[in-house]
């Protein structure tokens, strides 16, 4: 029972981590949009597509799409910080969100820029030099992965390895299931 209370922990805090990451990252496009003037026309959050804003009309495109990815990064990094000091209970489930999206919207950014994939097509084709899309992926995605390191101990892995407590992998996994249902109620691919 103890391995599989691990494993459900270890998939639920991942699909956990994707489905709020996305989130956050259209977050980013959505008020960076209305910051600048534009008209959000939709979000896309769905738990079978990848998450996409679509502005218009878009009078800044090159903040828009690099709205995303900032805010993507900062907010997750500011709720652990402040879960942290607020000395919660599952603070390190708050670090594995912020390290998770710093990698991912690092390397969405620092690698799609090699094909131009998504936002990092956006900023080239807006005026962004690609030197500060890898910068960003640069800085991002290895903070990221400095955030999980020691993070093993409450996945049951590693020499401090700690009992997987059952209430937090049954409460991630509820989590996740509330919101894949949320997203499959609200939102069309």
């Amino acid at each position: 029972m103890s391995r599989f209370v691990q494993y459900l922990l270890i998939v639920s805090a991942l699909l956990l981590a994707w489905l709020l990451m996305q989130a956050v990252h259209e977050f980013g496009h959505v008020a960076s949009a209305w910051a600048t003037g534009g008209a959000v026309e939709r979000v896309v959050l769905h738990p079978l597509a990848i998450s996409r804003t679509d502005v218009e009309p878009n009078p800044h495109p090159l903040t828009v799409a690099w709205g995303g990815p900032i805010v993507g990064g900062a907010a997750p990094l500011a709720l652990w910080v402040v879960w942290f000091s607020a000395s919660l209970p599952i603070a390190w489930l708050a670090r594995f969100f912020a390290g998770f999206c710093l990698l991912a919207n690092g390397l969405y950014i620092g690698v799609g820029s090699f094909q131009r994939i998504g936002d990092a097509g956006d900023m080239l084709s807006h005026g962004s030099p690609i030197w500060t899309l890898w910068l960003f992926g640069a800085v991002t995605a290895p903070m990221g992965l400095l955030l999980w390191n020691g993070l093993g101990r409450y996945f049951g892995f590693g020499p401090n390895a700690q009992p997987v407590n059952a209430r937090e992998a049954l409460g991630v996994t509820t989590v996740v299931i509330v919101i894949i249902f949320l997203e499959f109620c609200s939102s069309s691919r």
